[in-house]
């Protein structure tokens, strides 16, 4: 991948600043949003430096050769589809009802949560993509290729290209890619199956949404290799996606 491409991100808060650290370490030009403004992105921006600066989620879409949603599920009708018209996006989303209340298609299996954002973005190219793990160990666990200790992702996609176009940031960003399928094939790698989270965690303690969160930050992670997710996925049963708990929510 030319890494003089520009990744825009749609949505900037613990995913979507993990991959802007990633994608300035690795030399790409990183266009921020949020919901809020480009005003409350600066202190990231400034962190990042030269390679990054702040946009609304529109003109972040235009900028961008890739773009970014990480944003909640329930947001997902925010995304500008007029402005991603055309452009490859990656859906970090992972459906919780608690959190994005239900939705009767993904509650019933007739969608899955990024066919849903498809659907939305009917002129865009979407794959799943960074939606199996926790931020923090999206950054640490991240590998140059060909690194022995080298960990993989899972993604899902309707179009080839699109799909290619994905697999090539991951690896630009330190991950392998194991192609799980198509946006129909993606309930593989949504909460409550095999590959989701906990492989790359270990033994996760219970407790709130909130604390474990702050475990994750001090915990550094596990290796997963290709084959290791590709045999993770492989065994995923497909349960009702309405049934969903947040991580260790109580």
């Amino acid at each position: 991948m030319d890494v003089s491409l520009t990744l825009g991100l749609i949505g900037s808060g613990m995913i979507g600043s993990s991959l802007a650290r990633l994608a300035v370490s690795a030399g790409l030009e990183v266009v921020l949003s949020n919901s809020r403004g480009p005003e409350t992105l600066a202190d990231l921006v400034a962190e990042l430096g030269g390679r990054a600066r702040a946009a609304t989620p529109a003109q972040a879409a235009r900028a961008a050769d890739l773009v970014v949603a990480a944003i909640p599920l329930k947001a997902y009708r925010g995304l500008p589809a007029e402005a991603l018209a055309g452009k490859t996006v990656l859906d970090t989303a992972n459906y919780y009802p608690e959190r994005d209340g239900h939705l009767a298609e993904l509650d019933a299996g007739e969608l899955t949560s990024s066919a849903l954002v498809q659907r939305h973005l009917a002129g865009s190219h979407v794959v799943k993509a960074f939606n199996t793990i926790t931020p923090h160990q999206l950054f640490s666990l991240a590998r140059p290729a060909g690194a022995p200790d080298r960990s993989a992702l899972p993604v899902a996609g309707d179009d080839p290209e699109a799909k290619t176009q994905a697999i090539r940031l991951l690896d630009v960003l330190g991950y392998d890619a194991v192609d799980v399928g198509t946006l129909a094939d993606s309930w593989r790698s949504e909460p409550d199956t095999p590959v989701y989270i906990q492989p790359y965690l270990g033994e996760i303690p219970a407790m709130g949404v909130e604390a474990f969160l702050r475990w994750t930050y001090r915990t550094p992670g596990i290796v997963v290799p290709a084959a290791r997710v590709a045999d993770l996925v492989e065994t995923a049963v497909r349960r009702p996606a309405g049934e969903a708990r947040l991580p260790n929510g109580d």
